[in-house]
């Protein structure tokens, strides 16, 4: 009887578990399939979509870096030409541009002029002389041999006429030397250029020599380039140059002449560019290019071929550069590259990257090694690649 009475219980404990078990089961075959599921889903959906780009062959320029300074191709002093004269005007300032003969000052002339005053009369006194003297010399001539004068008399008369006209032409060089001194009391522009210092002040009395103005001739400014003693090799009478400004103005050049010696301390050599003549301007403080600025330029040494990728492709993570090559079946790869010249919106590649090799034109940054990506156009030889597009939701 004890044995029929538990066998009920039996029958419902393993009826229990077996639909644990089944239950159980049931829940394991679920989760399997939907790990088998992810993946493929993962797999199916690209991280972005794209437009690609290649490599392509392009002349790129050769340059060369260098440093220097800003100064004047040739600077003249203006000076007083004559002493003891007080400076009455002055026409010209810092900065003006000014032309060859122009008025840039004038001295007192009163007392000059009362020399030249002078210097006339006495010359007027001189060949008044000379006109007597030469008429006693013709009637001196005339008697001559009839014994009404002596031989002493006679060379007397011949004698004073040439002291007189001596005299004259005595008379006539003072009157120049006062003439000369009332015109160096204008003091003109020797040449056209720009005025760069001015030392002489209203009412000074200048010195015989003595600095006046300095001037810029002709406004022509010349680039310093300090290169070592092995590019100096490099560059020749001639070569073309781009100074940059520190404001980023750029003028072009061309170099005169290379130093025919190096600085012993430094090993550098000095190039002197003659720069071209920037815009006229009213006043000189409107110019980029001042003598002793500093500035950086280039020398053009010519062309050569080069590898070259549109900038937007190259992606720079931790100092390095890299591209995303594409594969055959849309998935990326991370390549590193050494990048060297630029031109425009294109990079020269130097190493780690084959011509025939599909890059993502734009939007490197967004992805990863391995990722999908989905490709809109067909290959395009475009310096400006399309924007990147965020790729769809595989649902959709």
């Amino acid at each position: 009887m004890k044995s029929l009475s538990l066998k009920p219980l039996t029958l419902m404990l393993l009826a229990g578990g077996m639909l644990l078990i089944t239950t159980l089961g049931l829940l394991a075959g679920r989760s399997n399939a939907a790990d088998a599921v992810k993946p493929d889903a993962a797999v199916s959906k690209p991280a972005l979509t794209v437009t690609l780009t290649q490599a392509k062959a392009a002349s790129l320029p050769i340059r060369l870096a260098a440093n220097g300074n800003i100064a004047a191709w040739q600077e003249a002093s203006v000076g007083a030409e004559v002493g003891g004269l007080r400076v009455q005007e002055l026409h010209a300032s810092v900065g003006d541009r000014v032309q060859r003969g122009q008025l840039l000052a004038t001295f007192a002339a009163d007392s000059v002029q009362a020399d030249a005053a002078l210097a006339r009369a006495a010359l007027a006194e001189a060949q008044a002389n000379a006109q007597e003297a030469r008429a006693n010399a013709e009637r001196a001539r005339a008697v001559q041999g009839s014994g009404a004068l002596s031989a002493q008399q006679i060379g007397q008369y011949l004698t004073q006429e040439q002291t007189a006209q001596a005299r004259v032409d005595s008379a006539k060089a003072q009157l120049d030397a006062q003439l000369l001194r009332l015109k160096y009391t204008q003091v003109l522009a020797p040449d056209s250029g720009i005025i760069s210092a001015r030392s002489a002040t209203v009412g000074a009395v200048a010195g015989a020599g003595s600095e006046m103005f300095r001037l810029i001739r002709q406004g022509r400014l010349e680039w310093r380039a300090e290169l070592t003693a092995s590019e100096l090799g490099r560059v020749k009478a001639g070569t073309g140059a781009l100074v940059t400004a520190p404001n980023g103005e750029r003028l072009k050049g061309r170099v005169r002449t290379v130093a025919p010696t190096v600085d012993a301390q430094t090993r550098n050599g000095l190039v002197y560019v003659d720069l071209d003549a920037p815009a006229p301007t009213a006043k000189a403080e409107a110019a980029a290019f001042k003598p002793g600025m500093f500035a950086r330029g280039e020398f053009e040494l010519g062309a050569s071929s080069g590898l070259t990728v549109a900038q937007s492709a190259v992606l720079v993570r931790d100092g390095f550069s890299y591209v995303m090559r594409v594969g055959a079946d849309h998935k990326v790869s991370q390549l590193k590259v050494q990048t060297g010249r630029s031109l425009g919106d294109q990079v020269e590649i130097l190493a780690g990257l084959k011509p025939d090799d599909r890059l993502v034109a734009s939007g490197a940054s967004f992805l990863s090694e391995g990722d999908l990506v989905r490709v809109v156009e067909a290959l395009e030889q475009k310096s400006t690649p399309a924007q990147v597009k965020p790729a769809k939701s595989a649902s959709k």
